[in-house]
């Protein structure tokens, strides 16, 4: 079950200001050991340390391969590769300029296989966290960001 929280989003120059939203709230984030732990408990005669080491060890593999320009797919999870952030364009390709023209780099994973965004619509059951209450306080939303909330890009997903 996922759990979401309305938001509203505020910010004078957003097409977005004054709607709402919905945003998943995330209850726990397990990191490397946790999810061999969680793994070793699915009838495997392997220990979470082995699954850990297994685990580490593709990480390191995934991240090697993404950045020597290769897609890393995992079958019914996602298919991991390297974006490039743009801060603007060039007016030719002869004025093109990695430093003025290249913001940054950033992780991708597009979902693949049983884990598609419509299997996840099909499968995925939503539950409010907390009613919204009139008058409630403001701050951050856990599952949110300060960027969203405050009329970010306004992209939702």
């Amino acid at each position: 079950m996922i759990s979401y929280r309305k938001i509203q989003i505020k910010g004078e120059n957003s097409p977005l200001n004054g709607l709402w939203y919905a945003r998943p709230v995330i209850s726990d984030t397990l990191d490397t050991a946790a999810l061999a732990k969680h793994m070793s408990k699915h009838n495997t005669p392997f220990s979470p340390g082995v699954i850990k080491g297994v685990l580490t060890d593709m990480i390191a593999c995934i991240k090697e391969l993404i950045l020597d320009g290769k897609n890393v797919k995992l079958d019914d999870l996602a298919i991991f590769s390297v974006g490039i952030v743009s801060d603007h364009g060039a007016e030719s390709a002869e004025a093109f300029k990695v430093s003025e023209h290249v913001k940054g780099l950033k992780l991708r994973a597009r979902a693949t296989g049983e884990l598609s965004n419509a299997q996840i619509n099909l499968e995925g059951q939503l539950r409010e966290a907390t009613p919204y209450s009139v008058g409630g306080s403001g701050g951050s939303t856990p599952g949110g960001s300060e960027e969203e909330e405050d009329g970010g890009s306004g992209a939702l997903g």
